[in-house]
């Protein structure tokens, strides 16, 4: 069973229909506004995924050429030099990486909140407390999640949470410009964004896109958000990516890896070759053009919003 959701969290949820306050119930809650119930599950988690159709106005501006020259952060990522928290210490999940970890805020105080979007089987709850944070895990499936809901209908109210943690999220929604329209509304003015989302790994499961720097940059740019760092992961390239997730059928990941190590060399001794030939240092435009994934860190800066987004 999960935990119990606490009375901070309760308070700032709302119905992912209307948006109207939620009240508990025997079974779970309800919405007094809409008549909607929303039942626990046999598992414990209370279940706030959307049970019809809903529809959400999104408008686009187009001929804005806002995106040409390239003209935003794309390199590597560096390890911060003045980390706001020290995780040493205690144990961190494998993809969190000592350079996006760096990048982690510190609780505000002892009332913030995290939501953790799609968190899985809570595998980041242990850095976010570290951190400061209420962890608040949402998931529109796992069974560890204390709320079962959809990024695309976050069921909570303007400007909950300090810090929204989106880690491989993005590729398996089906609308992601809502969905970070979504996370940027319930954001605290000058909140925190960190997440992931795959690029040249292979289509899997239900995932649906797959942006490239440019398109990541323009689903955050859309909702809002200012862009502070967007970075190649690099210890996942493509080819590795896709290795390891299934190009040669069935195969043991570590097998596949080593079939493909060498055309990964040659094509890194290729590109540095062709800087060496060019006078350009072609590296970080390799990694960037041949990423399985990227990692992305933003903040809530209402100075730069121009419309109003609407509400759940």
């Amino acid at each position: 069973m999960v935990e119990a959701i606490s009375s901070a969290v309760w308070s700032a949820l709302r119905c992912p229909e209307c948006g109207n306050r939620l009240v508990k119930s025997d079974n779970g809650a309800e919405c007094p506004a809409c008549g909607q119930s929303y039942p626990y599950t046999e598992y414990g988690s209370l279940d706030l995924r959307l049970r019809q159709p809903k529809k959400y106005p999104l408008e686009f501006e187009l001929g804005n050429a806002r995106l040409s020259g390239l003209n935003f952060p794309s390199d590597p990522l560096a390890k911060n030099p003045e980390p706001a928290v020290d995780f040493s210490g205690i144990q961190v999940p494998r993809h969190l990486t000592k350079e996006l970890l760096s990048f982690f805020p510190k609780a505000r105080s002892a009332s913030s909140l995290i939501l953790d979007l799609g968190c899985g089987d809570a595998v980041h709850k242990e850095v976010c407390t570290h951190a400061g944070f209420e962890w608040v895990g949402m998931d529109y499936q796992a069974r560890e999640a204390p709320i079962l809901a959809d990024a695309q209908s976050i069921p909570f109210e303007d400007g909950t949470f300090e810090f929204v943690l989106c880690v491989t999220v993005l590729q398996y929604v089906q609308f992601p410009f809502v969905a970070m329209r979504e996370a940027f509304r319930v954001l605290k003015p000058q909140g925190t964004l960190i997440g992931t989302v795959a690029f040249l790994e292979p289509s899997h499961g239900t995932s649906y896109y797959h942006p490239s720097h440019l398109g990541t940059y323009n689903l955050l740019q859309d909702a809002g958000f200012t862009v502070h760092k967007l970075a190649p992961v690099t210890d996942w390239p493509a080819l590795k990516a896709i290795a390891s997730m299934g190009l040669f059928f069935r195969m043991p990941r570590p097998i596949a890896q080593a079939i493909i190590a060498p055309l990964q060399l040659f094509h890194t001794l290729w590109w540095r070759a062709g800087g060496l030939l060019t006078g350009r240092d072609l590296e970080n435009v390799r990694l960037k053009h041949f990423a399985g994934s990227f990692i992305f860190i933003a903040t809530r800066d209402d100075k730069r919003m121009t419309t109003a987004r609407p509400g759940v």
